[in-house]
């Protein structure tokens, strides 16, 4: 007997009910397009992409040609649904939402590198749902981390209501395929001083056995030629800070003694120890080939300060390896970062740049589909990072476009301008949305768009039918291909049975071609040829004419209507 296979998976109204979208083409505008005029090096990026319309729409555009190579994505998608969503029931609610974000992440998926990444940035109103969405579109094998992301502090009007205050948001992770999931190694800057390193090497330049060892602030206050009993009182309130840059200046000297794990370490390390404590005053050292070499006295090993210094956006200083809680990016006080105003929107570049740093090197490409103010696009170009973003609102011309205008002029201190060192280049293409392919003429009868010339009629027609737009210069039949000998014609033009024949003819026997017409009269088949006619060839193809998927109440379906109560037989109306 069979047994039928089940999975668990979230289940809400309207599940099954998926877009027909349709696979837009994209045109770019030259005039809103930007690129760098001075500092142009070799290592500058011209061909990122802003693209102004519907992101759905615009991730499908996308799919074509990028299918596979998007190795990070970051998306911080509308998700404070109670204020989206004060007409709705609460179940019509979470049902159209989850099925608006389930329609986009299928499409990241899939445009996604194998061994690429997903970043979501969402708060506690829909965590717990887009978890488990998410582990059914990626799989929960893929899930890498839950971040929880301090947004703010408990200050101002939200510390004056009773019970907890909310102050996080959450940054959720998930991986392509984690098996080829390779992150880097990121380190963030510890709070404070790790005061165990309390001792200092007076003279670290000469032969380790003629070291000799000194107390930390002996050392700071013999550096300021103050007497070390009175250096608190002299330096106030700014003794830890101006401890802190001496013991990072002189990393390696600083140390700490402890005590090894005798039984963890290797046989050469343990035999080391063991005459180190045979000859307590006598610094020894243990060579290892590919690692730092290890020191050893009266059975302690020293611990250099310079092991804890990691460099963090552009300064050495002591650092930790990357946790879940990210408690050191604030978002408050963001102001005009990147130059631009977006209350209660903005991202801090702080955040972005460590998502990035953690999944991406140099080149690689980033996608962010709800672009908002922009600041995704602002750090992977101050990356050297190849960016597509998406953005329907009039802010991608009013907040993005002069953004990015600042960082590729070298105008945008800001952000982590400092910390990378950035003094611009670069540019970026700017591209609409074509409008829909068919449109109704004044009888109701879908027809070609009467926007659309020749070429864009050839390219929305090659993305429809699977083949890649590739216009040849010599061949007028070839506009674009599948394979090396497989080819598609787009023509306006009614053919006659004869020009069949001749194009039959020059197409060849080690060839083949789909030909799309708006009309043919042909006798007989073409061994070569595929004839077809458009629009009818593509009208059960799409929902034509659907320009906007966005999460705006006023296109969402209307809350149905409250059952009228008929009175029963006998019984007088209300």
């Amino acid at each position: 007997m069979a047994i039928r296979k089940q999975k668990l998976e979230l289940t809400w109204i309207g599940k099954e009910e998926r877009p027909r979208l349709e696979p837009r083409i994209l045109l770019e505008d030259q005039e809103l397009s930007y690129h760098a005029t001075h500092r142009v090096t070799e290592k500058d990026i011209f061909d990122n992409r802003l693209i102004f319309g519907d992101n759905l729409l615009a991730l499908k555009a996308l799919e074509q040609e990028f299918a596979g190579r998007v190795k990070c994505s970051y998306i911080d998608p509308p998700f404070n649904t109670q204020q989206a969503f004060e007409h709705y029931d609460d179940g019509l609610e979470h049902s159209i939402w989850l099925g608006l974000i389930r329609d986009r992440l299928e499409i990241i998926r899939r445009l996604l590198a194998d061994d690429g990444t997903l970043f979501i940035h969402i708060d506690d109103n829909e965590l717990a749902y887009l978890i488990v969405l998410l582990d059914e579109i990626f799989g929960r094998v893929n899930r890498i981390s839950i971040i929880s992301f301090k947004q703010g502090s408990a200050t101002g009007h939200k510390a004056i209501n009773p019970g907890v205050v909310s102050t996080s948001n959450f940054v959720v992770i998930y991986a392509k395929n984690k098996s080829n999931w390779t992150p880097n190694r990121v380190f963030t800057a510890r709070a404070e001083r790790d005061k165990r390193y309390g001792q200092f090497i007076e003279n670290y330049e000469d032969p380790y056995p003629n070291w000799r060892f000194m107390s930390l602030a002996k050392a700071f206050a013999g550096s300021l030629r103050l007497p070390e009993r009175s250096l608190k009182k002299a330096l106030g309130t700014e003794y830890e800070e101006k401890l802190t840059q001496f013991v990072v200046n002189n990393a390696s000297h600083v140390i700490q003694l402890a005590r090894p794990n005798y039984s963890a370490v290797s046989a050469a390390a343990r035999a080391l120890i063991d005459a180190s404590l045979a000859n307590r005053n006598e610094v020894m050292r243990l060579e290892r080939e590919g690692y730092s070499d290890m020191y050893f006295v009266g059975g302690q090993r020293i611990l250099f300060y310079a092991g804890k210094l990691k460099l963090v956006d552009g300064q050495y200083v002591s650092g930790e390896p990357l946790t879940s809680i990210w408690d050191d990016i604030l978002s408050n006080n963001l102001h005009n970062e990147g130059g631009v105003a977006f209350p209660k929107g903005k991202k801090p570049e702080a955040l972005i740049k460590r998502c990035l740093d953690l999944v991406t090197n140099p080149d690689d490409l980033v996608l962010d589909s709800f672009a908002g103010s922009g600041t995704t696009g602002a750090v992977a170009h101050k990356m050297g990072r190849r960016w597509i973003m998406v953005e329907l609102g009039e802010h991608c011309h009013t907040h993005i476009i002069p953004r990015l205008k600042k960082v590729i002029d070298g105008e945008d201190p800001g952000g982590i301008s400092k910390a990378v060192n950035w003094k611009g280049g670069g540019g970026f293409r700017y591209y609409r949305l074509a409008p829909s392919l068919l449109e109704k003429d004044r009888w109701g009868n879908w027809v070609i768009n009467k926007t659309y010339n020749g070429a864009m009629l050839a390219e929305a027609l090659c993305k429809l039918e699977g083949f890649t737009y590739a216009p040849s210069d010599t061949i007028y039949w070839q506009h674009g291909r599948s394979t090396e000998q497989d080819f598609i014609y787009v023509t306006t033009a009614s053919l006659t049975h004869e020009q069949l024949q001749e194009l039959a003819g020059e197409v060849g026997p080690y060839r083949t071609l789909l030909v799309l017409c708006t009309a043919f009269r042909g006798r007989g088949d073409y061994a070569n040829l595929t004839v077809k006619k458009i629009p009818r060839q593509v009208l059960s193809r799409c929902e034509w004419g659907h320009d906007d998927y966005s999460l705006k109440v006023e296109n969402l379906p209307q809350k149905p209507a409250e059952p009228i109560q008929l009175p029963l037989f006998g019984e007088e109306t209300p």
